[in-house]
């Protein structure tokens, strides 16, 4: 079946909630509504399926992934037109209940009105902590990307991965990156993760910095601490990576900031990118 998508763009909006219940409680609802999200990829939910359908509301088709560790993790992938099909998992039973990845298939018309295959995966990459297991996991999450973007680009006529990926790619993406380059989230091995999936082995593109050109972030995380937010200390964490066509096909980019600190609903924005396919 063909979306009988009204609209001239496809809104795809990523954000990692901090706990979906307390996301809510903070707001969360007052962002959404208005926003007119066609696909809404979460992380870090950290909630029961009940509550999050619940929470969502009706009118979303939703795939959740649940994380085994009660309170850890959680993606969803929420969308206004049912997916042709759905996956739980990267595809390395190690993380099979971790939480951290899940893939929808949709069907929508290009602007010839053939149709087209889209598929969109919510990702949350570990944090990591250097030279604890946490950072072992995280090098081996990022490992199975490296295996499984290729097979995206072959799956589907696009492709998109979305979500908290842990890694500042560059110094524009990290306000202090000196300071930070022997931590968790910036080290050079994490990032040359990132060179891969955006050479040539893999081409595919990131979407968010093709917008904003080279500039300071636009960040998409602050840290709790200090005067973070209002100084704007953050870190570009969030991204939407996309095969070429796709990412070509991106008209906007935008980073829903709160214009407070005490007006946010999580202590990540919403990346919210507008595709005309």
């Amino acid at each position: 079946m063909i979306s009988a998508l009204k609209k001239d763009h496809l809104r795809i909006a990523s954000v990692n909630v901090n706990g979906l219940r307390a996301a809510y409680k903070n707001g969360m609802a007052a962002w959404l509504e208005p926003r007119g999200v066609d696909i809404l990829c979460l992380q870090e939910v950290r909630a029961p399926d009940a509550i999050v359908r619940q929470l969502l509301g009706d009118g979303w088709h939703i795939l959740h992934a649940e994380a085994e560790a009660k309170g850890r993790a959680g993606v969803a992938i929420a969308s206004r037109e049912e997916p042709l099909a759905t996956r739980n998992g990267i595809g390395d039973d190690y993380f099979a209940t971790a939480g951290r990845w899940v893939e929808a298939d949709f069907r929508f018309a290009d602007a010839a009105g053939h149709p087209v295959q889209l598929t969109v995966a919510s990702a949350y990459v570990h944090s990591g902590e250097v030279g604890t297991p946490k950072q072992d996991d995280k090098f081996r999450f990022l490992d199975v990307m490296t295996t499984r973007l290729p097979e995206l680009t072959k799956h589907s006529d696009h492709a998109l991965v979305v979500g908290d990926l842990n890694v500042a790619h560059t110094p524009l993406d990290i306000r202090n990156s000196k300071a930070n380059v022997k931590k968790a989230g910036h080290l050079p091995e994490e990032r040359a993760y990132f060179d891969r999936f955006f050479g040539e082995e893999i081409g595919w593109r990131d979407v968010h910095r093709n917008l904003a050109g080279e500039v300071d972030g636009p960040y998409t995380w602050w840290s709790q601490r200090g005067k973070a937010f209002d100084n704007d200390t953050g870190w570009r964490i969030d991204y939407h990576l996309a095969t070429p066509a796709l990412a070509a096909a991106a008209i906007s980019a935008v980073v829903d900031r709160a214009p407070s600190w005490d007006t946010r609903f999580s202590d990540h924005a919403p990346l919210v990118v507008d595709y005309q396919l």
